[in-house]
């Protein structure tokens, strides 16, 4: 097959880029021509013999017309061509035109009815210019899901949602998201190398604390309620109100943000339990890392993507904002967890199901039977 992929960047970084650079090289691999529309692209993808027309993003801030004119931009330069493809795939709102698969990792749409949305919890420019885009984004992202021949979502709560803007279901797959498996794995890193208490029950949080959307604020009174407990905090801290929390808390001693971090694996490695009851989410790749990583897992289910755990797992809490349910299960996993090597085989075994070359199979095999029944049409 020749495939046409339109994205925004394909790079071998983490989010979304990664994601579709897994997806391009599987099936790279087994042989397929691919031609990307996309404005970043990894050199090796290039060597590993894919084309590359450029699709120029705006450069410039805000981002909202940059988006539309990329989609502009990727539609005349398929319409161009369309015909030299046997199959076209997008990754969410990237092009409007018809296409044959579109890779969904958010819906703007569901985003806009969160009471975690940033136009419902801040004020001003930022929050008017948040709920703006989000509007455009969701009106946009309608448009071209109605012009995909099928959607992929990374969860369960990823398809409902889509479901809830319209999408028919028997136009919606589910495909969840993949992991390194070498990268992430069970295994020991010195807590003092990077900063962190030895001798001490650790728990670890990792995302964004710039926004109460990740719900590090529950997690820190949940902290506060654990004796003895420390958690390390993987995320930049410029401009977050958490550090603040931690002091009116009484647990700043306890909580020890790291910063941004590329070495995530290795917290992971550090630490006893990972803790991410994120109130809004799609489809998270933090949550199969840290499941990778052998250890056991406090969240909610408002993250997208839970659903793969199994009760030996760890606990997936009803409410997110359930402090003293979230602290319960804390000492729960913390009691059940110690002596364990690795702590939590349940959490591995779960994760080798889901690494990134059974997520790129599984997209190849959705492209394979697209190509078939576009085939039988034609015939």
């Amino acid at each position: 097959m020749k495939l046409a992929f339109v994205m925004h960047n394909l790079i071998r970084g983490n989010g979304q880029g990664r994601i579709q650079y897994e997806i391009v090289r599987h099936v790279l691999g087994q042989g397929h021509q691919v031609v990307l529309f996309a404005d970043r692209v990894a050199p090796e993808v290039v060597e590993w013999g894919a084309r590359w027309n450029f699709i120029p993003q705006s450069p410039h801030r805000p981002n909202l017309p940059g988006a539309y004119r990329f989609a502009a931009a990727a539609d005349r330069a398929l319409d161009r061509v369309r015909g030299d493809f046997d199959l076209v795939v997008a990754a969410g709102f990237t092009m409007r035109g018809p296409h044959d698969l579109s890779i969904c990792q958010f819906v703007h749409g569901a985003w806009m009815r969160s009471p975690v949305h940033v136009s419902r919890v801040e004020r001003g420019p930022k929050a008017w210019y948040q709920a703006l885009y989000t509007r455009c984004n969701a009106r946009w992202e309608r448009q071209s899901f109605a012009a995909a021949r099928m959607v992929v979502a990374p969860s369960q709560k990823i398809r409902e949602e889509l479901l809830s803007i319209g999408v028919p279901a028997e136009k919606i797959e589910v495909v969840y998201n993949g992991v390194d498996l070498d990268e992430f794995q069970p295994g020991t890193t010195s807590r003092s190398a990077l900063g962190l208490p030895e001798g001490v029950p650790l728990a670890l949080f990792a995302g964004d604390i710039r926004t109460p959307r990740k719900n590090l604020d529950s997690v820190l009174k949940a902290v506060a309620l654990v004796p003895d407990l420390h958690l390390a905090v993987v995320g930049a801290a410029e401009r977050s109100p958490f550090p603040v929390l931690a002091r009116q808390l009484g647990i700043e001693a306890r909580v020890h943000f790291v910063g941004f971090r590329t070495d995530v694996a290795k917290f992971m490695q550090a630490c006893d339990l990972f803790v991410f009851p994120s109130r809004y989410e799609a489809g998270t790749l933090v949550l199969i890392e840290a499941l990778a990583s052998g250890l056991p897992i406090v969240t909610a289910r408002t993250a997208g993507g839970c659903e793969i755990m199994t009760p030996q797992c760890g606990e997936i809490l009803e409410d997110p904002d359930d402090v003293q349910a979230m602290a319960k299960a804390i000492s729960r996993l913390l009691l059940a967890d110690r002596g364990r090597t690795p702590r939590c085989p349940a959490s591995r075994a779960v994760a080798e199901r889901y690494g990134w070359s059974q997520m790129a199979a599984q997209y190849l095999e959705l492209l394979e039977k697209l190509g078939a029944s576009r085939h039988l049409l034609l015939v």
